[in-house]
This record gives C-alpha cells, sequence and structure tokens, in this order.
C-alpha cells in the first residue's frame, strides 16, 4: 500500500484537480482525430498527446510524469467544481468550470479530414466575468528533447465578441513550436484569437472572458483565425452527429453502445484502417506494479471481435478498412519456417517492436517503469490465428467475398497450424513466465479450422476438406480430453491443469459448445465461484498462476462483459441484465473504460481499451435481444 506521502495516496476524488498530481483515470476524457488522440483531464489539462500520430512520441505526457509537458487550461481564480460531458453523439467533449466570478466551458475537439491536423479549444463563457490562463509546455519526444518556442507580436484587426466591430490589439501573429526527432523537424503552430506569449520555454496566454464571450486556442500544423475555427466546430460536430445516428442499435443500452462505437472510431486510424488496442502506455493495471504496457499497436486478437462489432452495429466501411489492413498482414504466410503472424504491429504493419523503458519517467503515480514498444510482438500466440480466420469468416459472409490469393493464405495458414498446433505458446494473456499449453489457445486454433472448413463448404473453394475435417475433431477431441478437468468440472487455464481462466468464457461465443451444455454450464459456475467479485470478473487467479510478474492486478473489464454475455447465453438472463447495468456503472462520467477495475472500483490500465468497449457491445447487443425474445 502507499505510504501517506506518496504520490499515490494524492489521487483522492475529495483532493482539488489544480493542487493533485496524478488525476484519478476516470477523471480523463479523450479526443481525436483518428490520427492520434489527447487525453484531457477534468481539470482542463491535456496530459497526453503523440503527434502527429497514436504511436509517435508524446509531446504533453503529464499522464506518465510530473514533467511530463502539458496543455492546461483553467479559470485564475481555480475552480469550485469542475464537470466533463461529451456533446451527445459526438467525440467534441466540454469540461465546464464552476468558479466564484462564473461559469465557463471549454470544448475541446480535433479537426477532421483535410483540414489539417489541429487541437482547437473553444472557451465560452455562460455567467459572470472569469480570467482564465493557459500554458502550453511542450517535452517532445516523451521528454527527451527540447523544444525551441518563440513567438513574435504586431498590431492585428481582430473581433474577440464575433460581434463584426474590429479592435486592434498587440497580438502574437507566429508563435510555434519546434523540435526535431530521429533527424525530422516538426513545427507546431499555436493561433486562434488569443495572445501568446513566449515564457521560459513555454506558451502562456491569459485572457478575460464576460457573459457570451468566446476564444479560440489552437495548435496545429498551421495558424487558424475565428472563422476557421467556427467552421471547423461546425464540421466536425456534424461529422460525429452523423456517424453515430448511423449506428444501427437502440436497444436498452444505447447510451452506452454509442459511446464504445465512438470510441473505437476514435481509435482507428483512418489512413491505414488499422485499429489500436488503446490511446495510451504504461499506465498501470495496479498502482505501484510493473504490469506497465504499450498499448498504441493494433493486436490481430482483437480482430474477429472489432468485425463483428462494427458489422453489428450496421459500420460497414470500418469493417472492410479494417479487414484490408488484416489481408496485408498476410504477406508472410508464403514462407513455411516462420509463423504467419505476429501478435501485434504498428499502424504500418511493421512487428519489430522494441519495448524499451524510459527511466527518465517516474510512471503515472510512481508506477514504473514506463515502456515504449513492446516485446509481446515476438511472442508465439496460437489464438490469433482463430481470432483472424474468424474475422475473414465474418468479412467473406457480410461482404462481397475475399480474394482468390486471401484465401490461399488462409489455407497456408490452416498448413502452418496443422503443424503447430500442439506447440506450447505464450497465450492469450501474453504471460512472460514461458510457453504452456494453453486451453484457450487451442480453442481458437480449432475456430480457425472450423471457419476455413465454413468458408471453403459455403463459396465452393478449393480445399483439402478431409484433411481439415480431420485435424479440426482431433483438436475438438483434444479440447474435451485434455482441456476439461472432471475434479475442476471446468475447462481449465491450461490442458491437464486444474485452475480456471477467463478467457475460457469465449468457448460458447464462438460457437465450440452448447451454452446448455452440462461441461460447460459447470464451467460457468466454476469461473463464477472462482473469479467473479459481483460484476468485476479476474481473467484468472494470480495466486495459483505464474505469469512471470510480480504483484496483483484488477478485475479485466472484458472478461467481466465476457462473463454477462455467457450468462445470457446460458438463459440466466435476469442475472445478466442485474451484472450488466451494475459493470456498466464503473465506467467514467463520460463512458469511457479502460483495461481493468482496481480492488478500489477506480479505473486502472490503458485507456480507452478497444478489447472491453467491443465485449460491452457485444454483451449488450445479445443481451438486448435475448430479453426482447
Amino acid at each position: 500500500m502507499p505510504s501517506p506521502d506518496s504520490p499515490t495516496a494524492d489521487i483522492d476524488a475529495d483532493s482539488s484537480p489544480s493542487i493533485r498530481p496524478f488525476l484519478p483515470l476516470e477523471e480523463y476524457a479523450i479526443i481525436g482525430d483518428m490520427r492520434t488522440l489527447a487525453v484531457v483531464g477534468s481539470n482542463g489539462s491535456i496530459d497526453w498527446l503523440c503527434w502527429p500520430r497514436f504511436d509517435s512520441p508524446s509531446i504533453f505526457g503529464r499522464l506518465l510524469d510530473g514533467d511530463g509537458g502539458s496543455w492546461s487550461l483553467e479559470p485564475t481564480s481555480g475552480s469550485d467544481a469542475t464537470r466533463q460531458v461529451y456533446l451527445s453523439g459526438t467525440n467534441v467533449l466540454v469540461t465546464r468550470f464552476h468558479t466564484a466570478d462564473g461559469v465557463v466551458e471549454v470544448e475541446d475537439f480535433m479537426t477532421l479530414g483535410d483540414a489539417g491536423q489541429h487541437v482547437v479549444r473553444v472557451v465560452r463563457c455562460l455567467v459572470g466575468c472569469v480570467e482564465m490562463r493557459s500554458a502550453v509546455d511542450a517535452r517532445p519526444d516523451y521528454g527527451r528533447t527540447d523544444a525551441d518556442v518563440t513567438s513574435s507580436t504586431d498590431d492585428l484587426d481582430i473581433d474577440p465578441d464575433g460581434d463584426g466591430d474590429d479592435e486592434r490589439r498587440d497580438e502574437a501573429v507566429d508563435a510555434r513550436i519546434a523540435y526535431t526527432i530521429d533527424g525530422e523537424e516538426i513545427e507546431i503552430h499555436a493561433s486562434g484569437t488569443v495572445r501568446w506569449n513566449a515564457d521560459d520555454a513555454k506558451l502562456t496566454s491569459s485572457f478575460t472572458l464576460a457573459e457570451g464571450d468566446v476564444e479560440y486556442l489552437v495548435l496545429g500544423d498551421r495558424p487558424l483565425e475565428r472563422n476557421d475555427c467556427e467552421g471547423l466546430h461546425t464540421t466536425a460536430t456534424s461529422f460525429w452527429r452523423d456517424w453515430s445516428e448511423s449506428t444501427e442499435y437502440n436497444g436498452r443500452w444505447r447510451e452506452h453502445v454509442e459511446r464504445s462505437a465512438l470510441v473505437l472510431k476514435l481509435l482507428t486510424h483512418e489512413p491505414s484502417g488499422g485499429i489500436i488496442a488503446a490511446g495510451t502506455t504504461s499506465l498501470p493495471e495496479v498502482l505501484g506494479g510493473e504490469r506497465n504496457w504499450d498499448y498504441r499497436y493494433v493486436w490481430i486478437r482483437d480482430a474477429a471481435f472489432t468485425v463483428y462489432a462494427f458489422i453489428e452495429l450496421g459500420h460497414l466501411a470500418e469493417a472492410e478498412a479494417f479487414t484490408a489492413w488484416l489481408v496485408a498482414r498476410l504477406d508472410r504466410c508464403d514462407d513455411p519456417d516462420v509463423p504467419p503472424l505476429s501478435p501485434l504491429y504498428d499502424l504500418d504493419g511493421k512487428d519489430d517492436l522494441d519495448e524499451i523503458e524510459l527511466d527518465h519517467w517516474s510512471g503515472y503515480a510512481d508506477s514504473s517503469p514506463v515502456r515504449v514498444g513492446n516485446a509481446a510482438s515476438g511472442q508465439l500466440q496460437l489464438d490469433i490465428y482463430g481470432e483472424l480466420i474468424d474475422a475473414l469468416y465474418l468479412a467473406d459472409k457480410h461482404g462481397d467475398g475475399l480474394s482468390i490469393d486471401t484465401w490461399r493464405h488462409i489455407t497456408q495458414i490452416i498448413d502452418w497450424l496443422g503443424r503447430h498446433w500442439q506447440a506450447p505458446d505464450d497465450g492469450m494473456w501474453e504471460a512472460r513466465s514461458g510457453p504452456q499449453r494453453h486451453t484457450s489457445s487451442l480453442l481458437m486454433c480449432w475456430v480457425a479450422v472450423e471457419r476455413a472448413i465454413r468458408m471453403a463448404s459455403q463459396r465452393g473453394r478449393p480445399a483439402p476438406l478431409e484433411d481439415w475435417h480431420e485435424l479440426r475433431d482431433e483438436m475438438h477431441r483434444t479440447l474435451v480430453d485434455d482441456g476439461f478437468s472432471d475434479e475442476v468440472g471446468a475447462f481449465t487455464q491450461i490442458l491437464g491443469g486444474d485452475t480456471v481462466d477467463a478467457s475460457m468464457l469465449l468457448a460458447p461465443l464462438v460457437k465450440f459448445i452448447s451454452p446448455s451444455d452440462p461441461m460447460w454450464t459447470s464451467t460457468l459456475d466454476a469461473i463464477g465461484e472462482r473469479l467473479a467479485h459481483g460484476p468485476l470478473v479476474d481473467r484468472y487467479d494470480n495466486t495459483s498462476t505464474e505469469d512471470g510478474l510480480d504483484g496483483d492486478e484488477g478485475a479485466f473489464t472484458i472478461c467481466s462483459f465476457w462473463y454477462v454475455e455467457a450468462l445470457a447465453r446460458s438463459g440466466r438472463l435476469d442475472e445478466a441484465r442485474d451484472l450488466l447495468d451494475r459493470l456498466l456503472s464503473y465506467a467514467s462520467p463520460t463512458g469511457i473504460f479502460s483495461e481493468e477495475i482496481g480492488p478500489t472500483g477506480r479505473l486502472v490500465g490503458n485507456l480507452p481499451q478497444a478489447f472491453t468497449h467491443l465485449a460491452l457491445i457485444s454483451a449488450a447487443v445479445y443481451l438486448d435481444e435475448a430479453l426482447s425474445d
């Protein structure tokens, strides 16, 4: 436990955001442009921003270190209370400050499409007269590079009230942040309707708003004026609302499903079609622990869940774009001596993701190490082939059909699996304790072969079906004979083992076993008894599982949503509905989930977590249909 003097002790909902070293994660929300995203605190500070891509080095990293850089924006007099909400159906974030002098709202968004790349902050005074201050403290390259900050001033015609009456005021017309990373020169302009001053390597601004006044503060690749900001604000709001209104779900949990869809859209890298696992790195799974990973990459494991979610919600363009990204990763299938896939890739499809530690950063709430890159890219994880081929099966079923070349690669994957499915692997949870025969890995190998058989049979494609049927059946027999323990009364974590694992909640979801089969219902009961704490479900029992890492961890939110869906599929609808309602209450006030929920009920781990929101959509859609039936 942290001592009273440690930074983790300052993560307290009752302490003032302006003096608190680290905000609780539920007090953060995100904005983005489908190229990168910014993490915005309830105190008005942007504490995480990688520029210009999700996986670029950060320019604001205060989320992971007090000296990591940030862009603050707050009332000079402080705030009695703050609140964050999204404009309905959008990723436009509103942070409201209640002060002794009045009420001010800050709307944050990022520009979209060919407008260039900008973070725009709209400051609007609703009541009274409020003085605001802002400081851009850029610390490029994870704080390893100094920024050159400059500003020059001139007399400009401006319209501060937007009423058509121009005034003359001394304005910063050329404020910019410049730095160099790996020989590339990067320049970011500060603009808008306020005066920027270069002050001790920072850009600062102070201004006063009377009731009805609106000011714009902008960082981006070119200067923007008031008219630019107003038009781009309207464009961004309309884009997000139009996209949300095309979501084909109007069930009982519409608000949560819509927010999850908007989160997934923000995590989509529009130029490539890839979807990153989370927008941050190294947010700890337990405060003070070492389970801190970089999730700003594309995981093959997310494939089937992502394609299913987008198809289910009617967002076919996103499903097709991600499918195209996946298909492009199959170029290694022609080499029979290497695994056809890596577990994860960067946005460009590279899998050489060296994992390094940033020793100069203390980590969120002193939870070090801070890691960049992810060594799991070099692991053998057999389950990814099931998730990949299941995704391609869904795309084949709901789309125009896969190409002949893609089918050839699928047959090569099945051929490779036929030779390697019995090998020990590092498993779905990417353990660092060494390879084992994980039951869920075998389950997903079975999925790969079973879906390939379906694709061959339904589309009349050439395939050695007799061999594939024999391989599928041998996998099935092994799962039943070695993966189920009569003593435990459940499918176990490893073949021949005696512990349960929440990854086996996927068994009925992927159609391996009937949800009413006695072998499954007893497994569901065992997981509930051993891993569930109300609506929260651990992925496995840390006291009986050696995963190569020290310390405990929180409940895995994705497993919690899988548990809800598994209960629903087994006909336990009232229990599933109760747990889903309670589980949704753990979301942040803006509807965002991280990877885990800690022992105090707080969010822990990287955020926003795509896998969690994918599982939320799946559980809500299935349970809603089951209740309606």
